[in-house]
């Protein structure tokens, strides 16, 4: 595997995972870009960048989708860029630390609909559980055996 770039679609990335990513880069001296339809802050660095796109559904996905190059990681909790991610040749990780595979992305995209079609007859599905400690070390254990990889 070549793992040339990480791609964040960090609109609705937690800032601790932001965090473990901008740690990473530097450690490894991986070039890092988070991608975002409003400012995101990044500290100052050689292997950090922000991409700006404009608001809209899915711009973000699109522009990371368009740049993606095969063994590139993605991080993302958005199961249809995991699966376009996957489908180009990348590497999707959740912020959770659950790494998305041509095996497991067709089930949680079943999830995903099925979890949708619910909440658009009415139920009340509530979201995900609050980030916690276990996630951010499983994250950035899954994270590490990936830059490890390269």
């Amino acid at each position: 595997m070549s793992l040339n770039t990480i791609w964040v679609d960090a609109d609705a990335c937690p800032s601790v995972i932001k965090d473990i990513l901008f740690r990473a880069a530097e450690r490894t001296q991986m070039q890092t870009t988070l991608v975002a339809n409003q400012a995101i802050r990044i500290p100052p660095s050689a292997y950090i960048s922000f991409l700006r796109v404009t608001q809209g559904y899915d711009e973000a996905d699109n522009e990371i989708v368009k740049r993606l190059q095969a063994g590139d990681l993605v991080i993302t909790a958005d199961i249809p860029l995991a699966a376009d991610v996957i489908e180009k040749g990348g590497i999707a990780l959740n912020p959770r630390g659950e790494l998305y595979t041509t095996e497991n992305i067709k089930d949680r995209l079943n999830m995903r609909d099925f979890m949708e079609t619910m909440r658009a007859s009415g139920i009340q599905t509530g979201g995900p559980a609050p980030l916690n400690n276990t996630d951010k070390q499983t994250f950035a254990n899954q994270l590490d055996r990936l830059l490890a990889q390269r």
